[in-house]
């Protein structure tokens, strides 16, 4: 498969790390994890979540929670192939109203072009593109955070691919299988169940993620296409991206007035004058975004922090000055409750990536 597809049919919605998804991974790993007689409950009490609030429709976590949920969880079970395991239990309905629209589509390939096209809607935590390469129709799934841990991004990108063939063969049969995957990531000790479940060649360490469909399987029918209800699905998912990119758009602008403005934080009163908005009506918007101006706020601080450490002239006490904490103490609470090391550990990791 070659590295970069020459024309990319599909230009995924750009998507920040800080942007709100439905927790639909959550979900199925905390459902995984325990089967595996594991308490997931820690893990998700540090972002702020429980299994009782994952169970709402309404609710939408962002791209840290959910890493970092997983990243204790790998933590807990050391399993290669935990991704594999989530990815391959889900099915189209799990998606809400983008599995529909993928039923009712013309082709597997019309289905999986509409799933790239509104990605942001559906709870992935990779950014998802089709082009046409050299070896074929490729689905490509990147990381939106390129420093992200390492076990984090082989969970995601395992649990991405895995989806897509469970669902795939949920839809149109168990005999379906890639022409080939490709991961980013280097080979685990156990590569069996990977064979196992593409049920064809699979390679690591490759330039990127990469799922090859074979040609004729993109032009398979779908058993359940319909194209009044495809159209109006679409119409339907429109109007939520339309509604998620005003959401998404307020985000933006409030973290980058936070960034501009330390090492003070602007009060919360401040930035609904700012805005024109009362501060009602501000708390209430991102509430529906599923998240709090003190969250963003620390999550400012958090790429700050990482962003200064890369520079190894500043002190601790430089960069909690810069970042607005009252004293080097402050700082260490917070890398420690952000990341579980110490603010050396976590400078030593961020320079290896940088180098």
């Amino acid at each position: 498969m070659s590295a970069e597809p020459p024309q990319t049919t599909v230009h995924p919605t750009n998507r920040s790390t800080s942007a709100t998804i439905p927790p639909i991974i959550l979900r199925h790993l905390t459902a995984v994890i325990g089967e595996l007689g594991v308490d997931l409950g820690p893990a998700l009490a540090h972002v702020g979540l429980d299994e009782a609030v994952l169970g709402s429709a309404d609710l939408r976590v962002s791209y840290r929670q959910g890493s970092e949920v997983v990243r204790r969880t790998l933590r807990l079970t050391g399993d290669d192939h935990l991704g594999l395991r989530v990815g391959g239990r889900q099915h189209p309905t799990a998606w809400g109203l983008i599995g529909f629209a993928l039923m009712a589509a013309d082709t597997l390939g019309d289905a999986v072009r509409t799933g790239v096209r509104f990605q942001n809607l559906s709870g992935a935590m990779v950014v998802w593109s089709v082009g046409q390469g050299d070896a074929g129709f490729t689905l490509w799934a990147d990381l939106p955070d390129p420093a992200v841990d390492p076990g984090v991004g082989a969970f995601l990108a395992q649990e991405a691919f895995a989806s897509v063939v469970a669902v795939t063969r949920l839809v149109l049969g168990d005999e379906f299988r890639p022409r080939q995957v490709e991961f980013a990531f280097p080979a685990p000790p156990d590569t069996a169940p990977f064979a196992d479940l593409f049920r064809c060649p699979v390679h690591f360490s490759a330039p990127r993620n990469g799922f090859v469909f074979p040609a004729a399987w993109v032009r398979t029918e779908m058993p359940a296409r319909d194209p009044v209800t495809f159209s109006s699905t679409l119409e339907l998912l429109d109007g939520q991206m339309a509604s998620r990119r005003s959401r998404q758009d307020l985000l933006e602008v409030l973290e980058v007035s936070i960034a501009q403005s330390l090492p003070t934080v602007p009060s919360f009163a401040e930035q609904a004058r700012k805005h024109a908005a009362g501060e009602r009506t501000l708390r209430r918007r991102l509430a529906e975004c599923g998240t709090t101006y003190e969250a963003l706020a620390d999550g400012v601080r958090r790429e700050r922090v990482e962003q200064l450490l890369r520079q190894p002239d500043l002190t601790l006490t430089d960069i909690a000055r810069r970042v607005g904490f009252s004293d080097v103490r402050v700082l260490r609470r917070a890398i420690r409750r952000w990341h579980d090391m110490t603010p050396l550990q976590l400078r030593g990791t961020v320079l290896d990536q940088e180098g």
